[in-house]
């Protein structure tokens, strides 16, 4: 298919040719945490599902190609991103099934308690904490300049429908925190699993799910080494 592409995008294929993404040359690039994050995640048959900060669109595309997921929305508040989504979209086929919304989470432009599922692979690094990076585009990804953890548990809590589902990665020094935070809002961890570089090195991030109103009781799955199973090429 041919898909019009600003002077600084590129078309890179994924999965052996089944995900093809138009992601900018020099600005953000999702990263293998986003593949984990939409491998973790658990999606049943008909399920609706929002993602937060969406990026370039590869967290609900990799589950509408892997799931039977009926339907994805994306909240992405960087024009670029949102632009190269709703064009993913289109690329891999899922223009009916996929919507990008260009909106802020803070203010949550999507009906209240109308998805099943929300995911987020979260800016997760705070102000305060090492360099931010020059490229506007990067910094909004990675650090918590425009949108905070509690920001996005708000949201979720806002989108889910009652006993609705909540996966997210974050950084293992962070863990404590999300817990916590996830508890105040209503969340209850219910599934974890750690990612490690490798077998010799301490962990770098940890996925978890969460039920909104859920009770207690948490399955620590087996651990991550590397990219797992998957690779972002």
């Amino acid at each position: 298919m041919n898909m019009d592409l600003n002077h600084n995008e590129t078309i890179d294929c994924f999965m052996n040719g089944r995900l093809s993404l138009i992601q900018s040359k020099d600005g953000y690039r999702f990263s293998v945490d986003a593949v984990l994050l939409s491998k973790f995640v658990g999606v049943k048959k008909g399920d609706i599902v929002l993602d937060l900060g969406t990026g370039c669109g590869v967290i609900p595309l990799i589950l509408l190609l892997t799931s039977e997921i009926s339907y994805a929305v994306g909240i992405e508040i960087q024009e670029e991103l949102a632009s190269q989504a709703r064009r993913n979209a289109i690329l891999n086929g899922f223009a009916n099934k996929m919507d990008i919304i260009l909106g802020d989470i803070r203010s949550c432009p999507i009906t209240k308690s109308s998805v099943d599922v929300v995911v987020c692979n979260p800016p997760y690094r705070k102000i305060k904490s090492g360099r931010i990076n020059p490229d506007t585009r990067r910094a909004i990804a990675r650090h918590e300049i425009l949108v905070s953890l509690d920001d996005i548990l708000i949201a979720a809590k806002y989108s889910l429908c009652k006993k609705g589902r909540l996966a997210m990665v974050y950084p293992s020094v962070r863990a404590v925190d999300m817990f916590v935070r996830m508890r105040h809002f209503g969340f209850e961890p219910k599934r974890v699993q750690i990612i490690y570089p490798d077998i010799k090195t301490e962990a770098s991030m940890v996925l978890v799910e969460a039920i909104a109103g859920g009770r207690g009781g948490l399955k620590v799955e087996p651990p991550v080494f590397g990219q797992g199973n998957f690779s972002i090429r």
